[in-house]
């Protein structure tokens, strides 16, 4: 009896172990909405929307995504300013698990969004390193404010619309929804870079990643 006992625990384990592969199963066809898994290389200095817009496309394609259109969530300032939430489509967005994290626009930038460090994946559906981790990475460029819109005045919240990786700043958001700044648990807009290089995005807890939403 104890031997039939045994192996029907190892069964039960077994076929409880393929069943939450199985909901963890990567679904690239369905993604709509990932990190980078790694920015340009070359701080906040992205090419602009459209070189941003780019790196998202490849980085998908790389995933099995590329059958849709890509957008990176950014904002732009100055007289054709532009606004990350109006880049992004309609929703619903899905992470490369298959995951809901926002059903819409309005969702996404409300209280109850299912954005986090368990579901904010990147393009592989891996999680992305953040505060507590070695190194941490959870700042996301974003230069959005917490309703997605650009930021109005003079002041660089954009590192010169992702041009530049030397002087400037950009709005970060916390995609572990944790840490300092006057938003520490905000996705997109938690506080301000200390400046736009690669080695400055690194040392206050960044990587250069940002979010990609699929408009499609």
């Amino acid at each position: 009896m104890q031997k039939i006992s045994a192996l029907a625990v190892i069964v039960l384990a077994t076929l409880s172990s393929q069943a939450l592969l199985a909901q963890e199963a990567l679904a690239p066809e369905k993604m709509s909405f990932f990190i980078t898994s790694a920015g340009p290389g070359n701080g906040a200095d992205l090419g602009g929307l459209d070189g941003a817009d780019g790196h998202c496309l490849a980085l998908a394609k790389a995933a099995g995504a590329g059958q849709r259109t890509w957008r990176a969530y950014l904002s732009t300032t100055g007289g054709a300013a532009v606004n990350a939430r109006d880049r992004i489509g309609e929703g619903p967005w899905y992470n490369a698990r298959d995951v809901l994290v926002a059903r819409d626009v309005d969702d996404l930038h409300g209280d109850n969004n299912n954005l986090g460090k368990e579901t904010s994946l990147d393009e592989n559906g891996e999680t992305v390193k953040g505060r507590g981790d070695r190194p941490n990475m959870h700042d996301i460029l974003t230069g959005s404010q917490l309703g997605g819109t650009a930021t109005p005045g003079d002041a660089d919240s954009t590192c010169r619309n992702w041009t530049s990786s030397g002087e400037g700043s950009a709005l970060v958001g916390h995609h572990d929804r944790t840490g300092g700044g006057p938003n520490p648990t905000s996705w997109n807009s938690a506080h301000g870079s200390r400046g736009c290089s690669q080695s400055n995005l690194i040392g206050t807890g960044g990587n250069g990643l940002f979010y990609c939403f699929a408009i499609d």
